[in-house]
């Protein structure tokens, strides 16, 4: 696969046809993807039971005032317990992955202290967990009609209901999800 068909900074859109329930009718920012593997974030799925409050609590993170009712995702599968923000690239630290040039991912407590006091990224989306995929894994998935591509869209990551991400990023490619079958082809 060369650079040129890489996927960072793209969303998956996962297709009727997903076998893993995990990912149904979810939709991924990819973070990073190369000829090892790709990263990425599900944007679209609730963490069950837990606020940013009793996240700040567990960490021991102090609080200069009320906690903002930030949301939390599930970000994917792997590492559940590990916490990643995808924001707005107006924030920008050491360890700060600069995916495009509106966005950038921070896995550091630093970020949760910031968005705790105001202080953070403008955009934000936390999330606990990634979706992870091995050497040419995603690739084959995609070939096996398991995930449709699209640009990302700051709108549609940040400012867009949980259930409307899904069918909105698939309207962006022209897609009406009620004309969608499980059944793949093949010429």
């Amino acid at each position: 696969m060369t650079s040129s068909v890489y996927l960072d900074s793209k969303l998956l859109l996962a297709m009727p046809n997903m076998t893993d329930p995990r990912f149904d009718r979810s939709v991924v920012y990819v973070c990073s993807h190369d000829e090892s593997g790709a990263m990425g974030l599900v944007i679209n799925q609730p963490f069950p039971s837990l606020t940013f409050e009793d996240l700040l609590e567990q960490l021991d993170i102090e609080t200069d005032g009320p906690v903002p009712p930030l949301p939390i995702h599930t970000g994917g599968p792997v590492e559940p317990g590990r916490g990643f923000v995808l924001h707005s690239a107006d924030f920008v630290q050491e360890s700060t992955l600069v995916v495009s040039e509106t966005l950038a991912l921070t896995a550091t407590v630093d970020i949760l202290t910031a968005l705790a006091r105001g202080r953070g990224p403008i955009h934000h989306l936390l999330a606990l967990g990634y979706a992870g995929w091995g050497a040419g894994q995603l690739e084959h998935e995609i070939q096996a009609n398991s995930w449709l591509t699209a640009e990302a869209d700051d709108e549609i990551i940040f400012n867009t209901e949980l259930e409307q991400k899904w069918p909105r990023a698939m309207a962006k490619l022209g897609i009406n999800i009620s004309m969608l079958s499980s059944d793949a082809g093949h010429a």
